[in-house]
This record gives C-alpha cells, sequence and structure tokens, in this order.
C-alpha cells in the first residue's frame, strides 16, 4: 500500500510527465525558471493549469510533510519581510532597470544608481528574493530578471514612469497587485490582532491604521493619492479581465426568462458584465445601477460600445446607491458581482434586505463571487455541484490554485474592507437571514450564487 507521501510524489511525477508531454508535442520545452517569462499558445489552456496546480499542491504538500515543522514556521512567520522587499523592487523599478540587461545581469551598483537606493542595501534585498527564486544572482551581486520577476516589469517605460508617476502602473497587472498588496496590506495588517481583540468601531484594520473611518475607495480619492487609485484600478482591470464571460452568460439559463424581463445589474460599474448579457440575450431589459459620477462614465462607455442599446431601452443606466430603497420592483433578476465581499456583514444584510424588499415571489437573485473552500470534506451542508476531484492525500477542498488565492483575497478584505469570502453555509445563512433562499451554487473560478425570495426575517 502507497504511503502518504508516496502518493505526493506520484501525483508530482505524473503531473510533471502531462505537463511536459503536452509542451513536447506543441515543439517547445516547458518553460525555464532562469528565462523571463514568454507567452505561449499553451498558457489559455484550462486543462494543463488545473494540471499544474495540483502539481503545486502536491509539491507544497510535499514540502510541509518532509521538512521539520519548525522550519516552516520559520518559513512562514517572518513573511513580512517577503512582502517588505516585494514592495521595494517594485516602487524602484528594479525589473524594468533590469530589463535592459538581458540573461548576463547587472551589478547591483548600475541597478542601485538607477533605483536610487545604496548598493549594499539593495543588494540584499534582491537577493532576499533571488534565494525565494524571485530574480536570479547570475554571479556575485549581478542580478537578472527570471520568469517570476520579469512579470514585474510595468507597461510603460523608465522615461515614462518617470515623467508620469501617477500613470506608473497603468496596465501592469502583476507590478500594480504587487504594489497595492505591498502598500495598502502592509501598511494596515499590523493592526489586525488589535482590530480581533477590540475593533473599537473600526470597519477594518486599515481604518485603525489611518485612524478614521474613511473607506479605501474614498481614501484613494483623496490628495496625493491619485497614483494609488490607479494602480488598484489596474490591478481590478487585470484579474476581472482573467475571468471567461461564460461565468456570467453560463452562470444561468438567462434564455428561460420571458420576453422582456428586467434584470438589474447592482453596481454594476460601467456595465462591462451587462454589455456581455445583452448581447447574447437581447430579449431580456437590462438596468444598470452604480453612484451618480460611475453612471456618467457608463454613458460615456456605452456610447461607444453600443450605443443603440441606450437608445432602444435595451439598457439602462440609473443612479442607485444600494443601501437605499431598490427602485426596480418584482425584477426578473437582481445580480451583482464581487460587490458582497467588499462590505462588513452588517452592511451586506442591508444590501440583500433592501433588494428583497423589492423582489418578486419569482424573482432571483444572482451572486458572482468567490466561494472560501473547506480544508475539508463538507458533507452535512449545502452541496455546490460538479466540485472538482481533488486526489488524495491533498486537502479535499483546499490546497490548488485558486483555492490558495480566494483564502488570500479573504484576509485582504478582512484587512482592508471588513468584508470576507463566504463558505456555501455562510451564503446560505446570509440569505436566511435577510430573507433569501439558497438554491443553487454553480462552481468556477467565481462561484454563481442562486438565490429566490424566502419568508422575511421578523
Amino acid at each position: 500500500m502507497s504511503s502518504p507521501l508516496q502518493n505526493l510524489v506520484k501525483i508530482i511525477s505524473e503531473g510533471v510527465e502531462t505537463l511536459e508531454s503536452a509542451y513536447d508535442k506543441d515543439g517547445r520545452s516547458f518553460p525555464s525558471l532562469n528565462d523571463p517569462f514568454t507567452p505561449t499558445p499553451l498558457d489559455g489552456n484550462t486543462k494543463l493549469r488545473a494540471t499544474a496546480q495540483v502539481v503545486a499542491a502536491a509539491a507544497a504538500q510535499l514540502l510541509a510533510t518532509v521538512r521539520a515543522p519548525v522550519e516552516t514556521l520559520q518559513d512562514y512567520t517572518p513573511g513580512m519581510y517577503t512582502s517588505a522587499a516585494l514592495g521595494i523592487v517594485v516602487e524602484s523599478n528594479v525589473a524594468d532597470i533590469l530589463k535592459a540587461a538581458g540573461p548576463e545581469g547587472m551589478h547591483v551598483k548600475e541597478i542601485a544608481a538607477e533605483a536610487g537606493i545604496e548598493a549594499t542595501y539593495l543588494a540584499r534585498i534582491i537577493r532576499y528574493l533571488a534565494i525565494r527564486h524571485v530574480f536570479r544572482e547570475v554571479t556575485p551581486n549581478v542580478f537578472a530578471n527570471n520568469r517570476i520577476s520579469s512579470l514585474l516589469i510595468k507597461a510603460k517605460s523608465l522615461h515614462e514612469i518617470r515623467a508620469d508617476p501617477d500613470a506608473r502602473y497603468d496596465g501592469a497587472l502583476a507590478a500594480a497587485f504587487v504594489g497595492h498588496f505591498c502598500d495598502e496590506d502592509l501598511s494596515s495588517i499590523p493592526y489586525l490582532s488589535s482590530f480581533l481583540h477590540d475593533p473599537k468601531g473600526a470597519a477594518a484594520p486599515f481604518n485603525m491604521h489611518l485612524g478614521r473611518p474613511t473607506r479605501m475607495w474614498e481614501w484613494f480619492e483623496e490628495a496625493g493619492n491619485t497614483w494609488r487609485a490607479r494602480r488598484f484600478a489596474a490591478t481590478m482591470k487585470g484579474v476581472s479581465e482573467g475571468y471567461p464571460p461564460s461565468i456570467f452568460t453560463d452562470g444561468i439559463d438567462w434564455k428561460s426568462f420571458k420576453k422582456d424581463g428586467v434584470v438589474v445589474d447592482i453596481g454594476g460599474s460601467i456595465g462591462t458584465v451587462t454589455l456581455l448579457l445583452a448581447q447574447a440575450f437581447p430579449h431580456l431589459r437590462y438596468v444598470v445601477q452604480d453612484l451618480d459620477k460611475v453612471i456618467v462614465e457608463a454613458h460615456k462607455f456605452w456610447q461607444t460600445s453600443y450605443p443603440e442599446a441606450i437608445a432602444s431601452g435595451l439598457v439602462t443606466l440609473q443612479p442607485h446607491d444600494f443601501f437605499n430603497p431598490q427602485p426596480i420592483k418584482g425584477a426578473a433578476v437582481y445580480f451583482m458581482r464581487t460587490i458582497l465581499h467588499d462590505w462588513p456583514e452588517t452592511d451586506v444584510h442591508r444590501i440583500l434586505t433592501a433588494i428583497r424588499a423589492a423582489a418578486g415571489p419569482s424573482s432571483k437573485l444572482v451572486v458572482f463571487d468567490y466561494l472560501m473552500p473547506y480544508a475539508c470534506e463538507n458533507t452535512k451542508g449545502p452541496s455546490v455541484s460538479g466540485p472538482p476531484v481533488v486526489p488524495a492525500p491533498l486537502l479535499p477542498n483546499a490546497g490548488p490554485g485558486m483555492d490558495i488565492f480566494i483564502s488570500m483575497v479573504d484576509m485582504h478584505m478582512m484587512n482592508l474592507l471588513g468584508g470576507q469570502e463566504r463558505t456555501v453555509d455562510e451564503f446560505a445563512v446570509l440569505g436566511k437571514a435577510t430573507g433569501w433562499k439558497l438554491e443553487a451554487v454553480k462552481p468556477g473560478p467565481m462561484v454563481t450564487v442562486v438565490f429566490t425570495p424566502d419568508s422575511i426575517p421578523s
């Protein structure tokens, strides 16, 4: 009988064989960690990505199993140094400086002169990351980009970055993602313990860090934070573009709704998801709701993207604050995309209660959001249709790929916004508390949670 260690090795071995065979069939070698990232046609292969995620999960579990437990704690505990180091190299444009150096690399004295950091300090920062496979030390004190660090190269040249620093993260998903987490998150996380023990009325550790109740969105609009707002927008844009449109078009059976049934996109920003739905299912009528200033931008977006939709009444743009009573009564569908995880529980109750008060007997509430996995099997709560099969001895519902990402996002939400990612049971409890019954949960990189009206709690 195989041992857990042998099973983990088997998962890794078989997965690696699958990956290398696919690349070999395509006339390629599997990418080297030492080379800068270069996109290939295989990057979008969902089956290969899933295989790679399982291999990575097995490798991580193997490492956690075989090394001394104290070594794992010694690895995890000082994680703030990794965050700080990544933040430093991103803000100092180290990957951008190294771009021109190529595989031969550049001496740290030259890098330091461009970055504005004393060379001996910068060498220690880059070497710390190189030991963790971010950057490559070619020869002593000579560094080059590798497959991971090359993702930190921004979309703009060094000249453009220095000429317009507010725009330095535009179009740079990975650099923006790292910069955001290593700035706003890293500054707020020291307050997490205090927040958990006694929040003192603060919505999140971020507010304890600020010393005031300002939400992150409002703080972005303050003087001096324009570049942070643009960095966050670049992060969100990149994340959103990574999800296939089928999440929204196939989330529920839109064709089953009667002609001219009303679909309300609550907090829909400029209406990018509604655009997908309106083009695919023109027999319905759509309302995009968001705050006044967002709707102003939405008008510009629709005039460029699909002006006849507004002119014909297929799509209506409506200013609305989702904490206020919902003006559209008895819609066929009310839907939200990554809204609920942004807000503390009391605010989420207000949002869903306002929708429930407007809903008709046959209305549906559809929530496109992340699903927080358990690190064990869940046999008693509501089921998620068609869960992926994870080979033993990997954690049943956590470990591979997206589950690690979602658990990180959950901490991120708690830290900056007082929000959370929810388990399937927590979605059911949330619905029950606000007059909704959980009908179905469709799995995917972003799940579709469907509610139907239930009795309104007294």
